[in-house]
């Protein structure tokens, strides 16, 4: 049986400015007029963060935008929600995360089998000159894409 999937939003910024050490699959805990917001793909987790607070993983600065139909029944935009992991995994990343340098990123958003999931990456920030590198070589890569086409 094939997962239905459906992306949401992307952290494009993620991958340049950190270096994924390791992927979570994450549940989150939304209100109706959140997963309704999401069904539209209004939302963005460009600024957000991940943190780990009294034994529990909380997305931080996610913003999903207000659902125009719920009236007085809405959330609010931007504040902090639960993110729901195994017990292992938390204590995994509480371990983690104490490291020098690593923090948690969401990388994107997304329907599975009908459930809304948070992609979690483990990373580390990057240096300017890594990022150079990770510019020349999207470059490079780019240049040997445009020359395979140009030469078939």
């Amino acid at each position: 049986m094939a997962d239905s999937y459906i992306e949401i939003a992307r952290n494009k910024k993620a991958r340049f400015d950190y270096e994924i050490i390791e992927t979570f699959e994450a549940g989150i805990v939304l209100a109706g007029s959140e997963v309704k917001s999401l069904r539209q793909k209004k939302a963005s987790i460009q600024e957000s963060y991940a943190r780990i607070k009294d034994g529990e993983v909380y997305i931080t600065g996610m913003n999903i935008a207000v659902y125009e139909m719920a009236n007085r029944f809405n959330h609010e935009p931007v504040h902090d929600r639960k993110l729901l992991l195994h017990r292992h995994e938390i204590k995994r990343l509480i371990g983690k995360v104490q490291e020098k340098g690593l923090t948690l990123v969401p990388l994107k958003l997304y329907f599975k089998n009908g459930k809304v999931k948070v992609e979690l990456g483990l990373a580390k920030g990057k240096a300017r000159y890594d990022k150079r590198d990770s510019i020349k070589k999207r470059d490079v890569d780019r240049e040997l894409q445009r020359d395979w086409k140009n030469y078939r």
